[in-house]
């Protein structure tokens, strides 16, 4: 199907599907509703597009193998995620009082009337508004910011793309409160050519879940941690790819740009001291492009644990801690 084809075929005019309400059901069970498909917030992620979750970490949600990933807790006041859900109604506020706009709840688990794995939940609604229907409202902190330095990120816009999709309308404001003091807002257009490709990307996505298939891995912290949760012991068994031409190439690949990180590291390394050599007692440099400083930290106080347990050596019988082991990757050639 062409990509006019399928805009065609993404406009049905009927609106979405309301496929659980939320506001009587607890996070557990929300959590649950949402594996069974891909949502509004989780759309950047599908495609490979998410700075925060990789396409592998999301498969191991979307088909219950999130068991041992880390979680966030909703309650933990140091989250980012904590302050976006309590800052949420008072960004909505502030839309309203900076637009005139008012805007209510939905309440509900959207679903795509024709695509039934296209989930959504929407921050708001606007109401008597011709042209935007949909407010979605962000907070973005210190390191946050810098990914809306340009306008809206990638994976938000992919996020508000999929609402505008499962819902069939037009356009959404988008709200962000920046380092907690800074009110943006940002008004995107439906595309039904991105929709499309989106649509078919995210088709591709569930097919790795439907057929229980894991996506291949992007280089990201995020399918580290997947692999390291996936996979967290060995058998002891050696996997002979010595035939495997497409691994053996990567092998030899992998040894090539270790190889080369490492003369660029001796590189940067020896023009970090030669900064260092011309500064010699001054805490900082100025440049045509930037700066550097160089300044002694504060004193640290902590516990000579060797010293400790020559002292008093009952101590690791009295207050053992196990640390769990974890698989190391090794290159020998």
């Amino acid at each position: 199907m062409g990509i006019v084809e399928r805009v065609d075929a993404i406009r049905t005019g009927r609106p979405a599907l309301k496929l659980v309400k939320t506001n009587v059901l607890s996070r557990d069970a929300w959590l649950t509703v949402r594996k069974g498909g891909i949502g509004s917030s989780d759309a950047g992620a599908a495609v490979g597009l998410n700075p925060y979750q990789s396409q592998l970490e999301l498969w191991m949600v979307k088909t219950g193998r999130d068991g041992n990933l880390p979680k966030i807790d909703p309650n933990d006041e140091t989250s980012p995620m904590y302050w976006g859900t309590l800052l949420q109604p008072i960004v909505a506020a502030h839309y309203t009082r900076r637009t005139g706009h008012r805007v209510r709840k939905i309440n509900a688990v959207l679903q795509h009337p024709d695509i039934p794995w296209m989930l959504a939940n929407i921050d708001r609604e606007v109401m008597g508004i011709a042209d935007v229907q949909i407010l979605e409202c962000k907070t973005a902190g210190e390191f946050g910011a810098r990914l809306w330095r340009d306008g809206v990120p990638e994976y938000v816009q992919l996020q508000v793309q999929h609402q505008l999709a499962v819902t069939n309308k037009a356009a959404a404001d988008v709200c962000v409160l920046v380092c907690g003091q800074e009110i943006r807002i940002y008004r995107i257009e439906r595309d039904d050519a991105l929709i499309a490709r989106l649509i078919e990307l995210e088709q591709r996505f569930w097919h790795y879940v439907e057929t229980d298939t894991p996506p291949p891995v992007d280089g990201s912290d995020s399918a580290d941690v997947a692999l390291r949760c996936l996979y967290p012991h060995d058998s002891g068994n050696t996997l002979d790819l010595t035939r495997d031409s497409a691994m053996s190439a990567a092998f030899a690949y992998l040894l090539t740009i270790r190889d080369e990180i490492a003369n660029r590291a001796k590189i940067a390394e020896e023009l970090k001291q030669r900064i260092q050599q011309r500064m010699g007692d001054a805490s900082r440099a100025l440049f045509e492009i930037g700066d550097v400083s160089w300044k002694r930290s504060k004193d640290g106080l902590g516990i000579d644990i060797e010293a400790l347990l020559t002292d008093q050596p009952d101590l690791v019988q009295r207050y053992p801690l196990v640390k769990p082991g974890s698989r190391r990757f090794l290159i020998n050639t």
